[in-house]
């Protein structure tokens, strides 16, 4: 990736982690492009459908094969259904055309855990693992519909749906879903054509005997039951950044802050250097927009936790504060055309400010987006700030005037009980500092127990 951008200079040639798991290379020229997609496809990997009204990438469990609180690995799910979307059957190049053309863009999420790391509630299809209530055959329960865009933003609902954990399942239920979405969704309003309003179209159990009912045509054996109940014994969402103890004995999981997901060239070498030196050369990527280094040797920890690169001036960071550990960010108006107001930059400085004025006893999620779209998923955040229209005295002319500004949201969550904050909690902010943090230090006081930083 480093390899890839760094010609473009410091300021234009960036990687960001997305909020999907994914990369995005910015600055690379339409001139390149070729010989970045090729290099991409040499190493599994492909830019092939990540936009448009395509299949984006899968989001799986980024503690997947290590973790002793796993329910089921999702890789093998992950990578059958990549290969689904983005695999020509016939010339078993990437690009596939049968899924190339939806009605709208469509978002896959399978979670492996009762922590629900991959956000299931706001994808159009998510597996949620859960065990057979009579058989104890561990599967997913299948919720549908949870999206964002600029008319609405909707939670996915249940579909009282329960495949179990096999590839067969998981790819046959997810075509069908996907065949019944390309040629019934609606074409002609954009804004009405994800797959919640076909699902309301339908009515929940109407689609679901539609989902069956194309299930069964392919005759591949699966069969559909009705949803599982949940497991309810108390559970505590874990944290993914810190150093942690795995399932396997002797080895631990690192989770490093990248602030806003942004990386530099020198900080991708960084961690390819960390990655090769601890972790056997692998990285995983968060939807926070972080790393994890697997299979660190416990005697190595220390060593990892010293490196130069993790301390000091250094951006990223093992063990962050609960305000700056807990931000997420949209491109902003730097790359994204459609933003009203630069994010990444703006959400690291705000975070380290905050981080200066008060002490928290507990993480908080600051997200940023830079539109409605909402990309930076503020509706899923503790604290939401949506970039929009605010207006400000001008003390020379002695009138309000427009300036950069956001809305502000308060309330969501995530994990088992995920919901969204719908409504904001404040709008018309201007982004200006003088008036953006004393509204953010009064919320995080009044909604989260924050305490004035001591002198």
């Amino acid at each position: 990736y480093a390899d890839c951008v760094e010609k473009y200079g410091e300021e234009g040639g960036v990687v960001d982690i997305t909020t999907r798991q994914n990369i995005q290379l910015r600055g690379v020229k339409i001139e390149d492009a070729p010989d970045v997609i090729d290099g991409l496809h040499a190493r599994n990997q492909t830019s092939f459908q990540s936009a448009l009204d395509s299949v984006r990438n899968m989001v799986g469990n980024p503690l997947a094969g290590i973790d002793d609180q796993e329910m089921v690995d999702t890789r093998e799910f992950c990578n059958a259904l990549n290969d689904l979307v983005s695999l020509d059957p016939v010339t078993e190049t990437r690009g596939n055309p049968m899924w190339g053309n939806l009605p709208r863009k469509f978002n896959i999420a399978i979670s492996g855990s009762r922590d629900d790391y991959s956000h299931t509630h706001i994808n159009d299809i998510g597996l949620q693992p859960v065990p057979h209530a009579e058989t104890g055959e561990m599967g997913f329960n299948v919720v549908l519909g949870g999206y964002m865009s600029i008319k609405r933003v909707a939670e996915s609902v249940e579909s009282d749906i329960w495949i179990p954990a096999d590839r067969e399942a998981v790819v046959t239920l997810s075509e069908a879903i996907l065949r019944i979405f390309r040629d019934e969704g609606d074409r002609k309003n954009r804004q009405q054509a994800r797959l919640m309003w076909l699902v309301e179209k339908y009515g929940v159990e109407e689609f679901k005997k539609e989902v069956i009912k194309e299930i069964d045509s392919y005759d591949r054996g699966v069969k559909v039951h009705d949803a599982q109940p949940a497991l309810t014994e108390p559970f505590e969402r874990r944290d993914l950044l810190g150093v942690h103890k795995q399932k396997q004995e002797g080895k631990s999981r690192v989770g490093v802050l990248v602030p806003t997901g942004r990386l530099s060239v020198k900080e991708c070498r960084q961690i390819a250097d960390l990655a090769e030196k601890y972790s056997d050369g692998e990285v995983r990527l968060t939807v926070e927009q972080n790393i994890i280094l697997p299979n660190v040797d416990d005697d190595k920890v220390k060593a990892l936790l010293k490196e130069g690169s993790l301390n000091g001036d250094s951006r990223m960071k093992v063990n962050p504060g609960f305000i700056e550990g807990n931000v997420v960010s949209c491109t902003g108006a730097q790359f994204c055309g459609l933003a009203l107001i630069e994010t990444k930059s703006n959400a690291e400085r705000v975070a380290k400010e905050l981080e200066n004025l008060v002490t928290m006893d507990r993480p908080v999620r600051i997200h940023w987006t830079g539109c409605p779209n909402s990309c930076g998923q503020v509706q899923a955040a503790d604290i939401g700030i949506m970039g929009g229209p605010a207006r400000q005295m001008n003390e020379e002319t002695g009138k309000m005037m427009a300036v950069p500004g956001c809305k502000i949201f308060v309330g969501g969550r995530i994990g088992e009980d995920a919901h969204l904050s719908l409504d904001p909690f404040k709008s018309g902010v201007p982004l200006a500092d003088e008036s953006l943090i004393p509204e953010l230090v009064e919320i995080l006081k009044s909604e989260f127990g924050a305490v004035d930083k001591k002198a």
